[in-house]
């Protein structure tokens, strides 16, 4: 006999009730949780042999439980799936997977290693309605596909843990990335905020893919009516997908664009209702999840879909932060910031940079397009580096520093934390001079003290040691001790440090050993 599977909804609320319903359906319901007792509540009635709890972590040490299904804020996700597979429960967790990408890989390597099945709620992959449409598709109906788009619109519940791109977006971003059967290589998005500063209301994606495919995905919580359209563009026929619709939510045109005289003329025709199966796609969702663990299988929206999709939404939300500037997704699946490579999860690493091995990167900062950071470096937090910067190998940058263009930090340097470059002399608001940037070179091993200053124009010898609260206003010779404000040569020392002490021209280090001589060209190793 089959041994059945148990499940519980984690999340009973807005839409984790429907989650409720359909694992009810299923037969597989065994535990509700929630951390209100009134959503407890209302569920007593309708399934009183099923458990009810507040304690997630009494549903992952129930031996009993098999699998649990999501249904919390998005902001929970990640935190919540990676405890349950720790648990060594199967996964069904509502979307997205994760809010970072680094997240979701962590998710999906984990539930590779405990052999569980993760599967993440991209629910329009499973409405009859979509299959059909990805059939007509892939069968060649349809010709050429040319552009996608979809319109998902509504004046309904308005979120507050996350914006509408994160809200309504993915299931139609899953979609498209299905039809297309490719991942764009350039995304584009709009939007704004209107009933919360942080938040955007509306948004308006553009996604370019190397074949060809346009596609545009519009969300709103703004709208007059509910609209749920998705349109597929053809070289020989159309397909739309209105799920509004209680009936023919698929039809099919036989449009298409002849050239006559070199001018395009649209052929029209009249619509083809193509018949699908009556089924909720939610609990064809809920099934599916269930037979992938009763038959070891991948599902159809996995971990891997589930980062696609991810991946997408992180290009489109940093494109809508920054006014609509565009993503580059493949120069950033080129981007060296590999397994040896450390990024913390804050930290933001710009497409085009290239970053050598063994290198780390803390919390908050920001590698800015361009700029090149050489192996084994360790880079501290709320620094920022670039754009077009070059920072040499072994080279640590403590908390709080920003690398501006036209700083080079040679091999082996080290920035105290809060440590100040300019790169104008005499900057103003109002007047553009980035065309007069002033070059500064930190030569190698040199020391910057903490909150010290470096005004541009100048250059740093080979391991001079400039003291904590300095400012710099002229060339720094090699192996000197620069300190005060302006900063003037006090003394000097050694390359690992050590203070120096000369007796005619020569001075030999208490502390290694090494030998240096003086002269009016400034010291030198011997």
């Amino acid at each position: 006999m089959t041994h059945q599977i148990k499940t519980a909804v984690v999340g009973a609320g807005y839409w984790g009730k429907n989650l409720v319903r359909n694992f009810a359906a299923t037969g597989s319901l065994a535990c509700i949780c929630d951390r209100g007792e009134e959503v407890l509540e209302t569920f007593a009635a309708g399934y009183p042999d099923v458990t009810r709890t507040r304690s997630y972590r009494s549903v992952l040490e129930d031996n009993a439980v098999d699998a649990v299904a999501v249904a919390t804020p998005a902001e929970t996700h990640f935190s919540m799936v990676k405890e349950a597979l720790q648990a060594d429960k199967h996964v069904f967790v509502e979307k997205p997977i994760a809010l970072k990408h680094r997240q979701g890989e962590e998710l999906l390597n984990l539930a590779r290693e405990r052999k569980r099945v993760l599967m993440v709620g991209h629910l329009l992959q499973y409405h009859p309605a979509v299959v059909r449409l990805k059939q007509l598709a892939s069968d060649g109906e349809l010709g050429k596909l040319q552009y996608i788009y979809s319109n998902r619109l509504n004046l309904g519940k308005i979120r507050r843990e996350e914006n509408i791109l994160w809200s309504f977006a993915p299931h139609d971003i899953s979609v498209i990335l299905s039809l297309t059967n490719e991942m764009p290589h350039r995304v584009i998005s709009t939007g704004a905020n209107y009933l919360h500063p942080d938040l955007a209301d509306v948004t308006l994606s553009s996604l370019s893919f190397p074949s060809g495919i346009r596609s545009h995905v519009f969300v709103s919580w703004l709208h007059p009516y509910k609209e749920q359209r998705l349109v597929v563009v053809g070289d020989r026929k159309m397909a739309l997908f209105n799920d509004v619709e209680p009936r023919d939510k698929l039809l099919l045109y036989p449009h298409k664009i002849e050239w006559k005289s070199q001018v395009p003329v649209p052929e029209k025709g009249e619509a083809d209702v193509i018949p699908i199966e009556e089924k909720e796609p939610l609990l064809e969702e809920c099934r599916h999840f269930l037979d992938c663990i009763r038959e070891d299988r991948v599902p159809r929206t996995d971990g891997e879909e589930a980062l696609r999709v991810l991946r997408v939404l992180d290009a489109c939300q940093r494109s809508l932060e920054q006014d609509g500037r565009p993503i580059l997704l493949q120069e950033e699946a080129d981007a060296p910031c590999g397994p040896e490579v450390h990024v913390h999860e804050t930290a933001v690493v710009d497409p085009g940079c290239d970053i050598g091995k063994g290198t780390k990167i803390w919390h908050f900062s920001h590698v800015l397009s361009g700029s090149r950071i050489g192996r084994n470096c360790n880079i501290g937090q709320n620094v920022v580096i670039g754009p077009d910067v070059v920072v040499g190998e072994g080279v640590k940058i403590q908390n709080n520093v920003s690398v501006y263009n036209g700083v080079t930090l040679e091999k082996g340097v080290f920035c105290g934390p809060s440590v100040v470059f300019t790169n104008v002399y005499n900057p103003r608001s109002h007047i553009p001079r980035m065309k007069d940037i002033r070059p500064t070179l930190v030569r190698e091993g040199a020391t910057l003290g903490a909150n010290c200053t470096i005004v541009c124009g100048h250059a740093i010898g080979r391991y001079a040691f400039v003291g904590a609260g300095a400012v710099v206003l002229e060339d720094v010779p090699d192996f000197a001790l620069a300190a005060g404000n302006p900063a003037t040569v006090k003394g000097w020392v050694c390359a690992c440090g050590a203070r120096l002490q000369f007796h005619d021209g020569r001075a030999r280090c208490g502390a290694c050993g090494a030998s240096y001589r003086k002269t009016d060209q400034g010291v030198t190793a011997e």
